[in-house]
């Protein structure tokens, strides 16, 4: 197996409207084994990063090596990767174990050697059973199932796989998710894998680099992610439902952040972080899920405001309120009744909050 590493790699396409810079200055390091995410919103990078590890794009500039080989001028086959796409790619007039053995055949391995590969692969991918079949009389998990056999048949350094589950139906994206991350650990192969859907990354990632117009904007663990945003981007794409972000001023003279309706009393080290740094207008964020809401009279409530909407969602209850043009989430267990037009109070925890610098939508505390 191998480790990859991106050093200042910069993609820029030529079109007829001007350059459009997809990825700006990336450097990165996946480690050797790693199951590494890139997530990010459509155009943000991801994709075109991915192919440039596999060869087929080629960066404007930077170096990217697979464990100690720098492979920007190395053909794809050559880089001992194996890409898994979202459409899968299947051959249709192929049987599946054809298909998986496609990619021994043409490097004229042995006969023997190609049937036992297929064997261990299928075995591992339990689809013994479908060898004789075509793509076509597979269902969209079998054929997902498929398309990992071929790339897993090769026994590459690095896997590289591109939303292979965005085509699946939810319950199906569930399974496949476990499996796919079971698999990765056994094969201990290394895993670049491309998703737009936060959910799917946090459950699946060693790490995840979340990315924005081309940039890494924060690399970490799901639990580190999701804990400390590095800023107002990751606060929001990170998370279901999102942070609860609202804009609110420093009333430096009472010692608190008044965000309209809802006033936030500081801390005094907070406030005066705040000043020392000439941060007045700044974003407040909460997870929807830290959010405490009472019936009656609070003492440390930040705001007595009536409920918006109620989302029933079996486990749980979203309760939506307004504070003025935003839009207020609070997470609360399903045996809380809650219904619309009732006045609550809401808390929020001071551990629980973040601050963010408006203008730079970086965090402050």
């Amino acid at each position: 197996m191998a480790s990859v590493r991106l050093v200042r790699v910069r993609k820029v396409f030529h079109t007829p409207r001007g350059e459009v810079t997809a990825v700006d200055d990336v450097s990165l390091e996946v480690r050797d084994g790693e199951f590494l995410v890139l997530l990010g919103p459509s155009g943000c990078g991801k994709t075109t990063t991915l192919r440039m590890i596999a060869g087929l794009e080629t960066p404007t500039r930077g170096e990217i090596y697979i464990g100690d080989r720098l492979v920007n001028n190395l053909h794809p086959k050559d880089r001992d990767v194996a890409m898994v796409f979202q459409n899968y790619a299947l051959y249709p007039h192929m049987r599946v174990r054809d298909i998986i053995a496609f990619p021994l055949k043409i490097r004229k391995y042995p006969r023997e050697e190609i049937d036992r590969r297929v064997r261990e692969v299928a075995e591992l991918l339990k689809i013994e059973h479908l060898l004789d079949r075509r793509p076509r009389e597979l269902s969209g998990g079998e054929q997902q199932r498929v398309a990992l056999g071929r790339a897993i048949v090769r026994r590459p350094q690095v896997f590289l796989m591109d939303e292979p589950l965005s085509n699946l139906d939810a319950k199906l994206r569930v399974v496949m998710r476990a499996e796919l991350k079971r698999l990765q650990k056994s094969l201990g192969v290394t895993t670049i894998y491309v998703t737009h859907d936060q959910v799917e990354a946090m459950t699946m990632a060693d790490r995840i680099a979340v990315m924005n117009k081309g940039r890494v904007v924060q690399l970490g663990t799901p639990r580190e992610l999701f804990a400390r945003p590095a800023n107002t981007f990751v606060a929001g794409f990170i998370g279901s439902p999102p942070m609860n972000m609202i804009e609110c001023s420093l009333d430096p003279g009472r010692g608190l952040l008044d965000c309209g309706v809802l006033k936030y009393p500081l801390d005094p080290n907070t406030g005066s972080l705040l000043q020392s740094r000439g941060v007045i207008e700044v974003i407040l964020g909460i997870r929807p899920q830290h959010v405490r809401i009472q019936k009656g009279e609070v003492p440390d409530s930040v705001a007595r405001v009536p409920v918006y909407v109620v989302e029933p969602m079996g486990t749980e209850t979203i309760v939506n309120f307004k504070l003025g043009e935003t839009m207020l989430k609070a997470v609360v267990p399903a045996d809380v009744e809650v219904e619309a037009g009732e006045v609550w109070s809401i808390v929020f925890p001071r551990e629980r909050v973040y601050i963010f610098d408006k203008k730079s939508g970086e965090l402050v505390a």
